[in-house]
């Protein structure tokens, strides 16, 4: 795709990205210069079927869409709307909010701000792909949860209930590039924990967790190789552990109680 093809207004990108067909195609460029590759097996020998617009690998036998592995997957958001968001993200100088997102792309603000924070977090990486797709050996994701609140001897009774209240964060971290993702989460159940693992990581990834039921079948789900670390009787058995994200569970409580102790 030549510079020439690419739009550089605001009016031209709208009558650009109308197209579904053209959409899928500028995207299949800038993820496979070099044509499209499985995303399950790295395999090249793929096939279009044209009136799905996904590709079915014939190694692998599994299909997939331009979307697979990257900040687009599982969004309902069509490419056009993902695209005109990029092209705004990019193109203004003092910056876009979430609220003009969603007015520009007749979006909920919820869904501009889901994009924006994708757009933002690929545009720092380099890429449009999720934390990790290769899940080579050597570079696995850590995961695991914690709870960040708790006792409040030192404050006032008004406010020691609501202190003592925990929440639930869960943590993963890229070994190679010691990348962190943070989340708030409602509750530690396996639909909950597996899907915000199925969110932001790849295909084929080498997943290291503890013992949590809730990370139970993670084997079955998007070839992901799950291995555990028995806490009761190890924290370490070679290279599976979560000792780096437990690292940054200890450095984030311990700012946390920095922070109650000033206040």
């Amino acid at each position: 795709m030549a510079n020439k093809d690419i739009p550089n207004s605001l009016i031209e990108v709208i009558r650009y990205f109308s197209d579904a067909d053209v959409c899928l195609e500028f995207v299949a460029h800038l993820r496979w210069t070099g044509g499209v590759v499985c995303p399950h097996c790295e395999s090249k020998n793929v096939g279009f079927l044209k009136t799905r617009r996904i590709w079915k690998c014939r190694g692998c036998r599994k299909q997939f869409s331009v979307k697979t592995g990257t900040i687009f997957e599982e969004s309902p958001i069509k490419l056009d709307k993902w695209l005109m968001a990029i092209w705004l993200v990019v193109n203004c100088k003092n910056g876009i909010s979430s609220y003009e997102i969603a007015r520009d792309l007749a979006v909920t603000q919820k869904s501009a701000w889901f994009m924006l924070h994708r757009i933002r977090l690929a545009l720092k990486n380099g890429s449009w792909e999720k934390l990790t797709i290769g899940g080579h050996w050597h570079n696995p994701i850590e995961v695991d949860e914690t709870f960040i609140g708790g006792k409040a001897k030192n404050k006032h009774l008004s406010q020691r209930k609501q202190l003592e209240k925990k929440t639930i964060v869960m943590g993963m971290l890229n070994r190679e590039t010691r990348q962190i993702r943070a989340k708030v989460i409602p509750n530690v159940k396996r639909e909950t924990l597996q899907t915000e693992i199925l969110k932001n990581v790849g295909f084929n990834a080498h997943v290291f967790t503890d013992g949590h039921v809730g990370y139970d079948g993670l084997d079955s789900m998007k070839n992901f190789t799950h291995k555990t670390v028995n806490h009761i009787n190890e924290y370490v058995n070679g290279r599976v552990h979560t000792q780096g994200i437990e690292n940054f569970w200890s450095l984030l409580k311990r700012g946390f109680d920095w922070y109650l102790r000033c206040c």
